[in-house]
């Protein structure tokens, strides 16, 4: 039996410096940066104090006030996206069979700007041994539970088919969309509402970051604060986003003259096994993943146009992806344009693969490649070709985007033109 084929039909996304599909990818083809000094609590106690915050107002983007009340903002986020991505698309979801249209959410850290907030309210300000539950927002529960997510965005959507969460750390974002193409593939659903959210700008999360000096203390120039492969980086910039997409079946999508972004064409995803925030140097784990999703996608590694990197901005990131590139593309490698856009809209953790596969298909879109902002001063060790500061005009029919995480792991996934794989 032949395997049926994914497309994205309708893309939704909310991000740093720019709310809408055409915002964002505005943002990224002109190369401006959105990260800039902390604004959502007083940061001065932390190493780091800089973050990719989103000017966000829930009800000016169509959320009632219950639902602004009940909703941690990622949550809110993620249902914003998901509106956008199914009008994009043109379906009409309440005239097509509800069993028959699933949703799929990754996230890495849940409701933490939430749960952050109601610690506080709950014990005062921490000055409480003994927290006073009655303080608590009523839906705290909600907070606790990330499968929170996904189930307002089923209701969002009217979705009543297979619907659930996917955490796996910063490649949450990737294998939540990639597991809605296998429910796809499998049959289990007709269309599929997926993507990624988070919101960690929180004291807690810079806390965490700051222990263990993986965010950047550039704290004197925020806007350009993020530089990944750049020899002057000194840590990643902490983000907030979600990135929402509908997926279906190509014939599907034809038969009623659906617009095509493109096709999920291969994914594969990988674990080290090595150390829970560490790296082997060699890149192998993620050189298989890419192996084996290019396998999947039947497509040679010559033949991708642009690589969507993970390009944190730490050291020990970009040293590990550069070798994973060559050991994974070969010769390739040296020709093919790489970029990451977390230089423009930092890195919103479990977010951050749904939003990098939204700029790949937009890539794909207008064949223009987003630039790596920031990137004057190229380290010695990251000698690939990284599209330093300005957008690329540049023919791109296949795309491969990564992603690493905590835990160890890697995720490849390739996208290509549904006509480009048919010939």
């Amino acid at each position: 039996m032949t395997a049926r084929r994914v497309v994205i039909t309708g893309i939704g996304v909310v991000a740093p410096g720019g709310i809408g599909v055409k915002n964002f990818w505005n943002l990224l083809s002109e190369g401006r940066t959105a990260t800039r000094g902390i604004t959502f609590f007083d940061p001065s106690q932390f190493r780091s104090r800089v973050a990719a915050e989103i000017d966000f107002d829930p009800e000016e983007h169509g959320l009632s006030p219950q639902e602004v009340r009940r909703m941690d903002r990622a949550a809110q986020l993620a249902v914003v996206a998901a509106r956008e991505a199914v009008g994009d698309s043109g379906l009409e979801l309440d005239e097509l069979d509800p069993h028959r249209v699933g949703v799929t959410v990754g996230s890495a850290v849940g409701a933490t700007m939430g749960l952050d907030w109601e610690y506080r309210v709950v014990s005062d300000a921490g000055r409480l041994e003994l927290v006073d539950h009655e303080y608590a927002v009523p839906h705290l529960y909600n907070y606790f539970v990330p499968s929170s997510f996904a189930a307002e965005v089923a209701w969002s959507v009217g979705a009543e088919g297979p619907t659930t969460v996917v955490s796996t750390g910063c490649t949450s974002g990737l294998d939540a969309v990639c597991h809605a193409v296998e429910l796809l593939r499998e049959g289990s659903a007709d269309i599929m509402v997926a993507g990624a959210t988070d919101a960690p700008i929180s004291p807690i999360t810079m806390a965490c970051f700051d222990a263990i000096k993986a965010t950047t203390p550039r704290n004197d120039d925020p806007e350009h604060a993020s530089r990944p492969f750049d020899g002057t980086r000194n840590g990643f910039v902490l983000g907030e986003g979600s990135a929402v997409f509908v997926l279906e079946e190509l014939e599907s999508a034809r038969r009623r003259g659906a617009h095509v972004y493109a096709e999920i064409a291969g994914y594969a995803s990988r674990c080290n096994a090595f150390h829970m925030t560490g790296l082997r140097p060699d890149g192998a784990e993620m050189a298989e993943a890419i192996r084996v999703a290019l396998d999947e996608a039947r497509v040679n590694p010559e033949e991708i146009d642009y690589v969507n990197a993970h390009g944190s901005g730490t050291k020990q990131n970009d040293r590990h992806e550069t070798a994973a590139f060559k050991k994974s593309l070969g010769e390739h490698a040296y020709a093919v344009p790489v970029s990451s856009i977390k230089s423009m809209i930092g890195h919103s953790l479990g977010a951050i693969g749904s939003i990098e596969i939204a700029a790949s298909a937009l890539a794909m879109e207008h064949h223009v490649v987003p630039p790596t902002a920031n990137l004057h001063t190229p380290d010695p060790e990251c000698d690939l070709d990284y599209v330093p500061v300005t957008a690329r005009e540049h023919r791109t029919d296949a795309v491969l985007t990564v992603g690493s995480g905590f835990g160890g792991f890697q995720t490849a996934v390739v996208l290509t033109r549904a006509e480009r794989r048919a010939a």
